[in-house]
């Protein structure tokens, strides 16, 4: 698998990135170790992406087992540590047991790297994220018009606090704690302040961005992906199949026993609507008529949409793994393109 530089960093990622929030809840760690196997030792990937608040659905009796489940398959894999690119985020506020909810702080940053460390029983971290802001923000479906109120929010205390932040990444940056650091759940404006701050004070610069990207939410093109591009951030979307959905599981009603529309969510089940579904079925028939599958075919579209650096996968099984990284290798045609384009005008904001 094609490898690209992570950013404006020195760091080599493979073009998808393995997702791990549902070790812990949906999946066990027997099979957080096959999927890590799998993709590492015979696909090729050498980028792993995790959190502190996972396993996801987030709940305080599974918080931190994903790190653990990761950590523990470092220590049966002696040596494996050092080839992979390792990234975990530091949650945002509102997680009431983590810290008592209170998000991104100064204070917050040192004990958080101490404790993912300890949870993957490594030394360093490759890339230390910022899970979402303080303030709000117009995701996981805060985006129809009227949502938040920019205007609410105060700028000079906001610009204090990222500017304390970085210092303490800067720290941690030093300390060898961490390689590089990047954003999450973030904003154009977010973006920029962050890359102003650290070219004001010397301090790290953000590196990477990851937002939700995919056939039913393309709120990031252009303005988030074009920010990536100018700011030299890598560009990594996260939930490419808008948590399952597009891979027709959920079609006519159904939601299976174990998926993620049937567990509780800490956001709601905010894909699930009348429009998602009929865009959903619309890509259906677009991935029919080419022989494609559903998945693969929405899959592929992100894969290659032009400036997307790494795309983060989660899978549930071995089967569905497989399915996602072999759509790596399909190339879509200038007519599936076409097909795909005619479809996205007439849903282009589904949820």
């Amino acid at each position: 698998m094609k490898r690209v530089t992570l950013g404006s960093s020195d760091i080599l990622v493979s073009e998808v990135c393995l997702g791990s929030m549902t070790w812990g809840s949906q999946n066990t760690q027997a099979e957080a170790f096959v999927q890590l196997d799998y993709a590492t030792k015979e696909r090729d990937i050498n980028f792993i992406d995790t959190a502190e608040v996972y396993a996801v659905p987030p709940s305080k009796e599974t918080q931190g087992l994903t790190e653990q489940y990761i950590g523990n398959w470092f220590t049966e894999n002696p040596g494996k540590r050092e080839e992979l690119i390792l990234a975990t985020k530091i949650v945002g506020i509102g997680v009431p047991w983590i810290r008592d909810g209170e998000g991104l702080t100064p204070e917050a940053i040192m004990p958080a790297i101490e404790n993912s460390l300890k949870r993957l029983q490594t030394d360093y971290i490759d890339l230390y994220q910022l899970h979402w802001p303080n303030r709000p923000h117009p995701h996981f479906s805060n985006h129809w018009p009227g949502d938040i109120k920019p205007q609410d929010t105060d700028i000079t205390q906001e610009q204090d606090n990222m500017l304390k932040v970085l210092e303490e990444l800067a720290k941690a940056q030093k300390a060898g704690k961490i390689r590089e650091c990047g954003l999450s759940d973030e904003t154009p404006w977010g973006m920029g302040e962050y890359r102003r701050l650290a070219d004001m004070h010397n301090l790290p610069k953000m590196v990477s961005i990851q937002n939700e990207f995919s056939l039913l939410n393309l709120k990031d093109w252009p303005y988030v992906i074009e920010s990536a591009i100018y700011h030299d951030m890598a560009y990594l979307p996260w939930s490419p199949l808008a948590g399952g959905a597009l891979s027709g599981k959920y079609a006519n009603g159904q939601k299976p026993d174990g998926s993620r529309w049937s567990l509780n969510q800490r956001n709601g089940i905010f894909r699930d609507t009348t429009l998602s579904h009929s865009a959903i079925e619309a890509y259906q028939g677009v991935a029919d008529k080419h022989k494609l599958s559903l998945t693969q075919m929405c899959l592929a579209w992100v894969y290659q949409f032009s400036g997307v650096t790494s795309t983060i996968i989660g899978a549930t099984s071995l089967e569905q793994l497989t399915e996602d990284l072999d759509a790596y290798d399909i190339a879509l045609s200038d007519e599936v393109q076409a097909d795909i384009s005619t479809v996205i005008r007439k849903f282009p904001k589904p949820f």
